[in-house]
């Protein structure tokens, strides 16, 4: 077993692995079914729903953005782009934070500032102030991602560990879900001002239930803020290569994942298809597929293994790929639970994997590893969208199965990189 699946905390940058308890203590880690363990799924859960509901609470409102601004998909976009490479920006500082100062005090922070700046994005007089509040938001949210896996890591036993990073990721979909059907629906009636206002009331809701629910931490240490122990911690993250390919494979999956919902609703509003809002806001109803995919994560890698799983979830999200191009609804919908269930699924598998990978400083390989994913959706989303204003449909889909020949290709190397360690520790071995 590596260091890393222990749940030890450390300091960060320290030389030697400190564990945060010692061997007789380790078995008070929770456990399914053991105390607090569901106290504590439910809260990351609905952080998790909070996170994706606040970040992406404009993505299904695009259209209506556009209308109002008289701006195209390509500008509207960045108010997505702008929340998710905020987070993307500010993930690794808060990781360092988090080390300090601990991952519930972080994450209840965070919370707190996402959900009062989301009060205030409805009241938004123009595009440009749009965009700057989103990505504060998106800024503060930067706080969970990285404190949630940390956190998990050190809480929860090594053999629970993807199971319920599972259940954070499965909270991750049902927010993005809701927030879009709510926002979808509501906008129809009220305008999207009102949708993205009754989004915030609901991450409210969330976030002081998370305060209330998630146990206190027992295997916390805390670590150095010290600059130099920062960025050596991250030097020795970027040196694995390990995390450095998993770091790649989620900010890919990401790129699908962003640029598909990016631009969703503007094919489906305009012909052939002509949908309404709130039946565009409902077609979000496929992150259902996401909740499971990512929750049953921990059985597919005990099944297939973590590059079996990463195979299996990118040709489950490139043959989505291919069936959305349909000029068939049905053919269409079928597209998205297959790329929706292809990518939440290699999400849980390859962040569950560098936490267990990391030896030390877990906040910073998960902060990496969160921040490549979001500069991924950000990318997806900018580039979704102008391949969409220059070819359609078909541009976006292009980009998306240039970044799944990325996820397969690395895992690719990465088996091979395997193979050739496991030929070489033969040889040394037999000597």
């Amino acid at each position: 077993m590596s260091p890393a699946s222990t749940g030890a905390s450390t300091i960060v940058g320290a030389a030697p692995l400190v564990p945060a308890v010692d061997s007789t203590d380790s078995d008070s880690r929770m456990t399914p079914g053991g105390p607090g363990y569901r106290r504590m799924s439910l809260a990351l859960f609905l952080a998790g729903v909070a996170t994706f509901a606040l970040l992406y609470s404009t993505q299904a409102l695009l259209p209506l953005i556009s209308g109002e601004f008289g701006v195209a998909a390509s500008e509207a976009s960045w108010t997505v782009a702008a929340a998710t490479g905020g987070l993307a920006l500010f993930v690794l500082p808060m990781s360092a934070l988090s080390e300090r100062f601990g991952r519930r005090t972080v994450m209840t922070a965070s919370l707190a500032v996402a959900v009062t700046v989301g009060m205030l994005v409805p009241f938004a007089p123009s595009i440009g102030a749009l965009v700057a509040l989103r990505a504060v938001q998106g800024a503060a949210l930067a706080g969970l991602p990285a404190s949630a896996t940390a956190y998990l890591a050190e809480e929860v036993r090594p053999k629970a560990l993807v199971t319920a990073i599972g259940l954070f990721v499965a909270g991750n979909s049902v927010g993005g879900m809701s927030g879009r059907v709510i926002t979808g629906w509501v906008a129809q009636e009220w305008g999207w001002r009102v949708s993205v206002g009754v989004i915030g009331a609901v991450a409210v809701a969330c976030a002081v239930a998370f305060r209330l629910l998630l146990p206190a931490p027992r295997h916390f240490r805390a670590g150095s803020l010290r600059p130099r122990v920062l960025l050596g911690t991250v030097r020795d993250h970027l040196a694995n290569p390990l995390l450095r390919r998993l770091y790649a494979i989620g900010a890919l999956f990401m790129t699908v994942f962003g640029g598909v919902y990016t631009v969703i609703g503007y094919r489906l509003t305009a012909e052939p298809f002509g949908l309404p809002q709130g039946i565009v806001g409902s077609i979000f109803l496929v992150y259902l597929v996401g909740t499971v995919s990512a929750s049953t994560a921990g059985r597919l890698v005990g099944r297939l293994g973590r590059r079996g799983a990463l195979y299996l979830s990118g040709g489950t999200t490139a043959a989505g790929l291919l069936l959305s191009v349909a000029p068939s609804l049905p053919l269409v919908l079928l597209g998205l639970v297959l790329i929706t269930a292809g990518f939440f699924a290699g999400h849980a598998v390859a962040s569950s994997a560098v936490s267990k990978t990391a030896a030390h400083g877990r906040a910073q390989a998960s902060a990496l590893y969160q921040s490549m994913y979001y500069v991924g959706s950000s990318v997806g989303s900018t580039v979704g969208a102008t391949a969409f204003h220059a070819e359609g449909w078909g541009g976006t889909v292009a980009v998306g199965l240039l970044a799944v020949a990325g996820v397969v290709t690395i895992t690719v190397l990465g088996t091979r990189a395997a193979r050739v360690a496991a030929r070489r520790e033969l040889v040394a071995n037999a000597h």
